[in-house]
């Protein structure tokens, strides 16, 4: 029971951190007001989700906490490269394409890892994750070469080591 009280406070303490620096991100106003009333929505919000009872280990997975700064990084960096290459199809034309539907397999341990997994493919342009069943995600790829990168596994893997 103690445990439970600690991991919940754990969750609640990401919550308010992960909202203020959105709130504080987002403002760009820093008076000693201004403040007061982040604060005091910040509060509400984080309370709120409390009487729901939706603070837990799926919706502020805490586990990642370190791990996500690089991972994010990365993914940016991926999400780029990706675009890249879909304004180049775009420019050669329909004939560049060679479209893909097939599943790819899901190394990791948790639904919140397997999730991860399926919307970094979702969140990189030309792949879409339109299935997980257990450990393997139906995506569809626009070329062969983006669909043959996941199989690859980086993705995977990194999303594992972000899993721990």
């Amino acid at each position: 029971m103690p445990g439970d009280t600690l991991r919940s406070a754990r969750h609640t303490l990401s919550v308010v951190v992960t909202l203020s620096g959105i709130w504080l991100l987002n403002s760009g106003h820093y008076t000693p007001l201004i403040l007061g009333l982040g604060l005091l929505s910040v509060l509400f919000v984080t309370w709120l989700l409390h009487r729901m009872d939706v603070i837990d280990h799926e919706s502020q997975p805490t586990q990642f906490t370190l791990r996500i700064f690089p991972y994010y990084t990365w993914l940016l960096y991926q999400i780029l490269l990706a675009n890249l290459t879909l304004i180049k199809h775009i420019w050669l034309g329909r004939g560049s394409l060679s479209p893909v539907l097939a599943y790819v397999q899901a190394s990791q341990k948790t639904d919140i890892g397997r999730v991860t997994y399926a919307n970094s493919i979702t969140l990189t342009p030309g792949t879409v994750t339109i299935d997980v069943r257990g450990n393997r995600l139906l995506v569809h790829a626009l070329t062969k070469q983006g669909f043959d990168e996941l199989n690859r596994g980086a993705m995977d893997r990194r999303v594992t080591e972000l899993e721990g």
